[in-house]
């Protein structure tokens, strides 16, 4: 087993997700207990994930449909409830040591958002065991995640395709 980092994928860029996945995969593979934690994007494209089970845990807390961008301002605040549980479960795994790998899905976003706070997120990272790890994204970097992470990979794309004009 590696010792386990904190890991950041953030940036305007795709494929922040894809990379903590591949990255899950990888573990998986080794042999690890993978728990990958949704959060703000609904229930899109989370099909893939259930497919990977049960190498790879997914787990989503939030009931909308839709991502929580597109929720009214009552809606947003019975997510938010939701959202809290979904960070207390990660808490708990990283506590009992449940997983070896925990994925937490736009959990920066979340911080963005105001949903949960940079606090909220440093008393769940507070948990990890030195063998855990645990991989975050989102679009920017909130203050204070950098100092508390191992590795910080910014997403930036270089070149994307030109859209095409439907005929």
């Amino acid at each position: 087993m590696e010792k386990g980092i904190i890991q950041v994928y953030y940036g305007i860029g795709p494929g922040k997700t894809s990379a903590a996945l591949g990255n899950s995969i990888r573990r998986a593979i080794g042999g690890e207990t993978v728990y990958f934690i949704r959060f703000l994007k609904g229930q899109f494209d989370s099909e893939y994930l259930t497919r990977l089970e049960p190498e790879v845990k997914s787990f989503r807390f939030e009931r909308s449909v839709n991502g929580f961008d597109t929720l009214n301002d009552e809606e947003r605040q019975e997510e938010k409830a939701n959202i809290i549980n979904g960070l207390n479960f990660a808490k708990k795994a990283l506590t009992t040591g449940e997983c070896d790998v925990l994925v937490l899905d736009e959990i920066l976003g979340a911080i963005n958002e105001g949903v949960v706070s940079f606090e909220e997120v440093k008393e769940v990272l507070s948990q990890k065991g030195p063998f855990a790890s645990v991989i975050m994204t989102g679009r920017e970097l909130p203050e204070g995640i950098r100092e508390m992470a191992d590795q910080v990979l910014n997403i930036v794309p270089e070149k994307e395709p030109e859209e095409i004009d439907s005929v």
